[in-house]
C-alpha cells in the first residue's frame, strides 16, 4: 500500500511540475505548483516526517501560493495573461535547470546511503524543532528570514504602478 502511495504521490509532484512547468496560464501554472506541493506533502507524510509536511501545507501551499495568486491578480491586467517568455529567458532558464540537476545528482551520488536512518525514525516535536530553530540553526533561520523580506521588497517594487 505504501508503495502504491509513494508513486501516486511521486506521480502527481512530477506531472504537475511538469504542467507548471510548460503551462503559459499564470494560473494553470498557480494550480499545478498546488499540485507539485501537494505531493511533496504526502510524500513527506509518508517518510513519517509529519511536522515538515504539515508545515509544507500551511506555509508553502497554504501561504506562499495564495500570495502569488493575489499578487498576480492584484499586479496583472488579466489573470489570464499568456505567459510568452523571450529566447533569453528560455535559455536562462534551462542553464540555471541543468545547474540545479548536476548539482542535485552530484549530491546523490556522493551520499552515502548504506548508513541507516535511525534518527528520522521519530517524528520531531514542534517545541524541539523551535529551540533548534533559534539556537543551531539561527544563522540560516535568519538568512531564510532576509531573503523572504528581500522577496518582498521585490515584489512590492515591481508591483508598483508604471508612470
Amino acid at each position: 500500500m505504501e508503495t502504491l502511495a509513494f508513486y501516486l504521490f511521486a506521480g502527481v509532484s512530477l506531472g504537475s511540475a511538469v504542467g507548471a512547468a510548460l503551462s503559459k496560464n499564470i494560473v494553470r501554472t498557480a494550480v499545478c505548483l498546488l499540485g507539485t506541493l501537494g505531493g511533496v506533502a504526502g510524500l513527506y507524510f509518508l517518510l513519517n516526517a509529519n511536522l515538515l509536511a504539515a508545515i509544507q501545507l500551511i506555509v508553502y501551499a497554504g501561504g506562499t501560493l495564495i500570495l502569488i495568486v493575489f499578487g498576480v491578480m492584484l499586479t496583472s491586467k488579466s489573470p489570464y495573461a499568456k505567459l510568452t517568455p523571450t529566447r533569453g529567458q528560455v535559455v536562462g532558464s534551462v542553464f540555471v535547470a541543468a545547474l540545479l540537476a548536476t548539482g542535485l545528482i552530484t549530491l546523490m551520488n556522493r551520499a552515502d546511503w548504506s548508513k541507516p536512518s535511525g534518527e528520522l525514525t521519530a517524528s520531531p516535536h514542534v517545541a524541539d524543532v523551535g529551540r533548534m530553530l533559534l539556537t543551531d540553526y539561527l544563522v540560516p533561520f535568519e538568512a531564510a528570514s532576509v531573503l523572504l523580506l528581500v522577496v518582498m521588497i521585490g515584489a512590492a517594487y515591481m508591483a508598483r504602478p508604471e508612470k
